[in-house]
């Protein structure tokens, strides 16, 4: 089953045109990468994704919901499906980390004090970071905030996680960790979706790995 679909896709941003004519197929449990230059086009091709960026022509489906001229609401509600990790973290720093994460979850519409607070746990226990709910972002290291990121992108159980340069504050040994906690999150059924710009980690880490160049799209072999 393919959970995003491109064909034919065109890109802008802003009026101007990003990437052209783009046909992608990402299947279930897939780790596919994303890699080219600063302004190439892998942010704009994640945000297309999550309905940030309307596209207006071609075909593209996320998760068997079209987002050609998709109206707002239904966007709401794709997002629900997805996780997505953003390179600076975007964690509320006047919140603890249990607090960052009950945020998402009470918007997102849990319910249940218990409830909430087993499922924290359980997610802080996935990135190894049981330890730091009462603990606030700011007394957190890089790789830190990112692991709690990552705990609060699986608080709806995604079928499908977006990360946009997870590792690109982070340095080398730190990047390692986080990747190595990705790939071991997608080996348990979850297609994620990654731009970098860190091509260590892909010699590390090889997976199915497309180009943004010159306004399109393409897969350059790596070894497995």
């Amino acid at each position: 089953m393919n959970y995003i679909s491109l064909n034919e896709v065109d890109i802008y941003q802003n009026e101007n045109l990003i990437l052209k004519n783009l046909s992608l197929n990402v299947s279930q449990g897939e780790f596919v990468y994303l890699v080219g230059k600063t302004g190439s086009g892998k942010s704009s091709l994640l945000k297309s994704l999550y309905g940030e960026i309307s596209v207006k022509s071609g075909n593209l489906t996320v998760l068997d919901q079209s987002l050609i001229k998709i109206k707002k609401r239904k966007i709401l509600s794709l997002r629900r499906k997805l996780g997505i990790i953003f390179q600076d973290f975007q964690l509320l720093p006047d919140r603890s980390i249990e607090d960052n994460i009950k945020f998402v979850m009470k918007a997102t519409g849990w319910k249940g004090k218990t409830k909430i607070k087993d499922a924290i746990q359980e997610l802080l226990q996935k990135v190894n970071m049981q330890d730091k709910a009462t603990k606030f972002p700011h007394q957190l290291s890089g790789g830190e905030q990112q692991r709690v990121a990552i705990a609060r992108s699986l608080v709806n159980n995604p079928d499908l996680i977006l990360a946009d340069e997870p590792t690109g504050n982070l340095d080398p040994q730190t990047s390692e960790e986080i990747i190595s906690l990705l790939f071991e999150i997608s080996q348990n059924g979850k297609t994620i979706v990654m731009a970098t710009h860190d091509y260590d980690i892909i010699n590390k880490f090889p997976s199915t790995t497309y180009r943004c160049e010159n306004q399109t799209l393409t897969e350059i072999k790596t070894i497995k």
